[in-house]
């Protein structure tokens, strides 16, 4: 059982590459009969694959695209997400790997499912590598999808929304862009009750819907959505609010931190002042340690104290 398991993914992995195989061809790369592989095609239909045959000289056996993905596996919104991912890697020399797997997983997303991955691509902003030290919220792939859908086909959508201190609003929005910035997204939209430009972070939207109602496009103040998520998400207080001074360059510290940071000022060649806000010193003290860069807390002294306590149960831990 599990040899014929191993060959199946291995069959799989075969017919995921862009072109035709024949009977004889596979036969031959896995060791086994033709008959084999006619029964072991079988098994991948009846498993949900949906394994295409050609006829002809040139024909052969190819994955097609299926009306569901097949068992594994993945769910729909898994689907979407790695998808989506897959398209934006950068950095690290993924990029080719990336590309190769997104060609395989595209061969079997069901074309709704392609639409959706189309959609979240086209209409989000995404700023710079990210805010690498922010561990973020999980946004919902679903409802990303279901955003992002709405900004292409510029469809009004209703939600429930918790605003920064848990004070639930119901919102009916015209959107207009997503912003991924670092592992936070924003949607960008006209609030239509309030008669104004809005930013809503999408890990703390419930129950979107598309509501039908169709609206004329509308330019975002500025022109540029990541700017202006930038713009609001600085306005926003905080219980907590501290500086640092950080042994990096303002650009790299800058493009780490993205949203998180109120601010980054250059503070020498070498190092800079980041203002930063948060709900308390506590909660603050270990997030500071994921900017990857050595660091002196400049205020307020309740954060200074937290980080002293943090570093001595560090220093315990590793036995110094």
């Amino acid at each position: 059982m599990a040899e014929t398991s191993k060959r199946l993914l291995t069959l799989l992995s075969l017919l995921q590459t862009p072109r035709d195989w024949s009977g004889p061809e596979l036969a031959e790369r896995l060791g086994v009969s033709t008959r084999t592989i006619r029964h072991d095609v079988e098994r991948l239909r009846s498993l949900g694959y949906p394994v295409v045959a050609t006829r002809g000289s040139v024909g052969g056996y190819r994955l097609g695209a299926g009306a569901s993905l097949p068992p594994l596996l993945l769910e729909d919104d898994e689907a979407v997400a790695i998808a989506l991912s897959l398209r934006t890697v950068t950095g690290a020399g993924l990029e080719e790997s990336a590309l190769r797997a997104l060609t395989k997983l595209q061969r079997v997303l069901p074309a709704r499912l392609g639409r959706r991955v189309d959609a979240l691509t086209a209409f989000t902003v995404r700023v710079g590598p990210g805010a690498g030290a922010d561990p973020g919220p999980v946004a919902d792939p679903a409802a990303l999808s279901l955003l992002a859908s709405a900004c292409r086909d510029r469809e009004r959508v209703r939600f429930t929304y918790a605003d920064h201190a848990g004070v639930t609003s119901k919102r009916a929005v015209e959107p207009h862009r997503l912003v991924s910035w670092g592992r936070r997204w924003y949607l960008v939209a006209w609030d239509l009750d309030r008669d104004d430009w809005r930013t809503f972070r999408a890990d703390r939207l419930s129950d979107p819907i598309a509501v039908g109602a169709r609206f004329p496009g509308r330019e975002v103040p500025g022109g540029d959505a990541a700017a202006f998520v930038k713009q609001r998400t600085r306005s926003v207080p905080w219980a907590v609010t501290a500086r640092l001074r950080v042994f990096a360059p303002v650009t790299t510290i800058s493009e780490r931190l993205g949203t998180a940071a109120e601010s980054v000022e250059a503070d020498g060649e070498d190092r800079c002042v980041v203002t930063i806000g948060g709900s308390d010193p506590e909660s603050m003290a270990p997030w500071l340690g994921l900017i990857g860069a050595d660091f002196e807390v400049l205020g307020p002294p309740e954060l200074t104290a937290a980080v002293s306590r943090l570093a001595q149960r560090f220093q315990r831990a590793a036995g110094d």
